[in-house]
């Protein structure tokens, strides 16, 4: 078992501590992938509870898609390595039949090209839909431009859909989360809060697709961090995801324009100020 830290705390002012590593990938003899949100502490398991009941969403892969995945790997890993490790003797052929129709495409996000792959996707998302788009995501600070794309969808008859946690982890950035419904729900978009917890999954379905990933809502997933998703389709996947944002929004509360008027007079105050700083968060 080898272990490596990538971009370790060091006393030094740097640009580049702000680049995360927020992929979350395990992949089993180059046959067997699996991504999602799930990171490996036992609040996401559910074994520990410090913010309620966490709601979390994880894919499993086999055939070629894991390539994809070990690929992604071994870019982290050569990060942090002294010497490159050779891809290919990773990348087995496998005999495996796919057992279900439809389309995988697993792809990656770096901080450190002009290509903003997990904003992109997300807004081609927005712009296609038709019928409905839902979203999970445990942070929500978006850009103007996301903000009125999801108007924008409302209004022409999509139904728009975000799920946020009704239990924060940080309960700065979940004050910055609530500061942007307003603008939402104005326009048509429909809030809700996940109430049993925290929900940390990052998903997206459509009536043509489904993401499962890593990248949140918010400016450090589509600007400063290293991410990845999957995206999906296939009547199967589309119906089992679909089932469970129907639970999940059963389980929720949803947040009326009504209700952010009602909000504390503090978060009133609060809010605004907070803005000023939601792309350092």
């Amino acid at each position: 078992i080898a272990c490596r830290v990538f971009n370790p705390i060091i006393p030094v002012l740097s640009v580049f501590m702000n680049n995360r590593d927020h992929r979350k990938i395990t992949v089993i003899d180059g046959k067997v992938g699996f991504t999602g949100g799930y990171n490996l502490a036992n609040e996401y398991f559910n074994i520990t509870h410090p913010y309620g009941h966490w709601k979390d969403t994880g894919i499993r892969l086999e055939g070629d898609a894991v390539k994809s995945l070990t690929v992604m790997f071994l870019e982290m890993w050569n990060a942090v390595k002294k010497t490159d490790q050779d891809y290919q003797k990773y990348l087995p052929e496998t005999d495996y039949q796919a057992k279900q129709d439809g389309f995988i495409q697993p792809y990656a996000d770096s901080p450190l090209d002009d290509e903003h792959v997990g904003e992109s996707v997300y807004m081609n998302l927005i712009a296609h839909a038709k019928k409905e788009i839902y979203f999970t995501t445990p942070y929500l600070i978006i850009t103007d431009e996301m903000n009125r794309a999801l108007g924008l969808a409302a209004k022409r008859g999509v139904d728009v859909r975000i799920v946020t946690p009704g239990i924060p982890d940080k309960k700065l950035i979940y004050k910055v989360t609530r500061s942007y419904y307003a603008g939402l729900v104005r326009q048509g978009v429909r809030i809700y809060e996940y109430t049993p917890g925290f929900i940390h999954a990052k998903q997206i379905l459509t009536e043509d697709a489904v993401i499962v990933g890593t990248i949140n809502m918010d400016y450090r997933s589509f600007y400063l961090h290293y991410e990845n998703g999957v995206w999906m389709s296939g009547r199967q996947i589309q119906n089992k995801v679909k089932k469970d944002f129907e639970k999940t929004f059963e389980d929720s509360k949803e947040i009326t324009y009504q209700d952010w008027l009602n909000r504390p007079r503090t978060w009133k105050m609060v809010q605004p100020i907070l803005n000023v700083f939601s792309t350092l968060m």
